[in-house]
C-alpha cells in the first residue's frame, strides 16, 4: 500500500511516455479523420448555401425578364398591362419571399445540424479518450479496476472535460 502512495520516478516517466504515445496515436488515427469529416460536411453545407443563392439569383433574373416584357406592351392595353403587372409583381414577391425563406431555413437547419454533429463528435471523442486512458492506466498498473469505480472516474473525467478542465 505504501508503494502506491509514494512517488516512483520510473513509473511517472513511463506514464508520461505512454500518455504521449497515446496522444500521438490519437492525433494520427482519430482526430485527423474526425476533422476531415467535419470539413467535408462544412463544404457540403457551403455548397447548399451556394445552391440557395443560385435560386435567389434565378428568381431575380426571372423578375428582370418579366419587367422587360411588361415594358414592351402597347399603350392601348394599359389597363390589362396594369393588372398583369400587379399580378406579376405579387407572384414574384411570393416567389422571392419563398426562396429567401427557404434559403434562411436551409442555412439555419444546416448550421444547427453542424453544431449538433460537432458537439456529438466532441463528446464521443472525449469518452473514447477517457476510456483509452483508463484502459492504459489499468494495463500499466496490471490490475483490473472495479467497473463501478471505472464508471465514476469516467463520469468525473467527462464532467471535467465538459467544464473546460477548470477543476
Amino acid at each position: 500500500m505504501d508503494r502506491l502512495l509514494s512517488p516512483d520516478p520510473g513509473m511517472m516517466l513511463w506514464t508520461i511516455v505512454t500518455f504521449l504515445a497515446l496522444a500521438a496515436v490519437l492525433k494520427r488515427y482519430a482526430w485527423g479523420p474526425l476533422l476531415s469529416a467535419i470539413s467535408a460536411r462544412e463544404a457540403r453545407l457551403k455548397a447548399d448555401a451556394a445552391a440557395a443563392q443560385a435560386a435567389r439569383d434565378e428568381s431575380q433574373r426571372i423578375q428582370a425578364e418579366l419587367a422587360a416584357q411588361l415594358a414592351g406592351i402597347e399603350a392601348r392595353r394599359q389597363e390589362a398591362l396594369d393588372r398583369a403587372a400587379k399580378d406579376g409583381e405579387a407572384v414574384l414577391a411570393q416567389f422571392q419571399a419563398a426562396a429567401e425563406k427557404e434559403a434562411r431555413d436551409l442555412r439555419d437547419k444546416t448550421m444547427a445540424e453542424l453544431g449538433r454533429a460537432k458537439e456529438r463528435l466532441t463528446r464521443e471523442l472525449r469518452r473514447d479518450v477517457a476510456d483509452i486512458s483508463v484502459r492504459a492506466a489499468e494495463k500499466l498498473l496490471r490490475r483490473s479496476v472495479d467497473p463501478a469505480v471505472e464508471k465514476r472516474v469516467l463520469d468525473e473525467f467527462l464532467q471535467d472535460l465538459e467544464s473546460g478542465g477548470r477543476s
